[in-house]
């Protein structure tokens, strides 16, 4: 008796083990869903795909993060003389970078220090490069106009373009913010600080005293271990002189774009939004980004409240219609970017 017994719970959990599958077909018959368990969210009720929309769009970084690395640590990298008036192009960059060793401001030129014969009549500077972009914006579709007045980009003003970054800090800080919120990315980036200097406030770590560190010890404030390879992977190629403010002030996009995506744990969004936020400049455009890509359609006219899937890949625009989009707004993309996250609100508060 006892094996019939034991042989009947057998059966049972055979047929219980089996029985999900077998459901399976009539539930995706019913709802018409791709077998991807994620193309199942455009079909269901109102408030349940807008809370699993909120999941999606943490997949691709948000422009959160992206505004670490444009945020200073300390009171020494603020700008000491804001009114400075500098040569500024929408091609190149435009921060005042401070090599993370020396602290030396690698910059474009000062107006005062070109020649008045030599300079071009309508010469674009640190002062006037915002307006004229917004100009642009707006010359080129009319639907601009109300994003603009509305929101100021202090990103590209002259008080933003006066800030002076640390290329090692601003890369170190976007690796920091990785997959996880704002508020956690600042306070492992302030346990970061407080393991080179009692008084953190004042300035970032060289790469050579983080470089000097054991994986183990940069741990401590708070760091992944992937996190802290990268870090000090990353403070040991500015430590060697592979890269530098110089080298990154100078360099082409495409040039940055290869520099930085060698190294470990940066992708092309990280690279994007650094070249964008940390360089400033004017004509970067992330087609990954999901954020830019929800306030594009949104800004065409387009149901951003229905996602289709792609691959198993959410869209709201194609890439081949951001590109043609986009493009019309060329030199300063950077800028039309920074305002379609405007467009559907999207949280860009660390950015200013």
């Amino acid at each position: 008796m006892a094996a019939t017994r034991r042989s009947s719970r057998l059966n049972a959990q055979t047929v219980l083990k089996h029985e999900p599958p077998k459901s399976a077909p009539p539930s995706n018959r019913k709802r018409k869903a791709p077998s991807d368990p994620e193309a199942a969210v455009p079909v269901t009720p109102t408030k349940k795909r807008t809370q699993r929309r909120g999941d999606a769009i943490p997949s691709t970084p948000t422009p959160g993060a992206a505004g670490l690395f444009a945020e200073p640590s300390g009171m020494t990298m603020k700008p000491r003389n804001v009114a400075v008036t500098r040569l500024a192009d929408p091609r190149l960059t435009n921060a005042m970078l401070l090599s993370p060793e020396t602290s030396r401001v690698v910059a474009s030129r000062d107006i005062e220090s070109v020649s008045p014969s030599k300079a071009p009549q309508g010469r674009t500077t640190t002062e006037n490069i915002l307006k004229e972009a917004c100009d642009h914006l707006i010359k080129i579709d009319e639907r601009m106009r109300p994003l603009i007045e509305q929101h100021h980009c202090r990103v590209f003003s002259s008080e933003g373009l006066a800030e002076r970054i640390d290329p090692f800090e601003s890369i170190s800080s976007g690796i920091i913010s990785q997959q996880v919120s704002g508020a956690a990315a600042k306070s492992i980036k302030g346990k970061f600080l407080a393991l080179f200097d009692e008084n953190p406030t004042e300035r970032f770590p060289h790469p050579s005293q983080v470089a000097a560190r054991s994986i183990e010890n940069l741990r401590t404030a708070g760091l992944s271990q992937r996190k802290a390879e990268y870090i000090k992977g990353l403070a040991e190629k500015f430590a060697s002189g592979e890269l530098s403010a110089q080298m990154l002030h100078d360099a082409s996009d495409e040039e940055v774009m290869e520099k930085l995506i060698a190294v470990r744990g940066l992708g092309k969004w990280s690279v994007e939004m650094f070249a964008c936020f940390g360089l400033k400049r004017m004509d970067v455009f992330s087609l990954g980004d999901l954020g830019v890509q929800r306030g594009m359609a949104a800004f065409v006219g387009r149901d951003v409240a229905k996602l289709k899937s792609k691959g198993g890949k959410w869209k709201y625009m194609s890439e081949q219609d951001m590109i043609e989009l986009s493009d019309k707004f060329t030199p300063y993309r950077s800028l039309f970017m920074w305002y379609m996250w405007r467009v559907e609100e999207t949280d860009i508060s660390t950015m200013e």
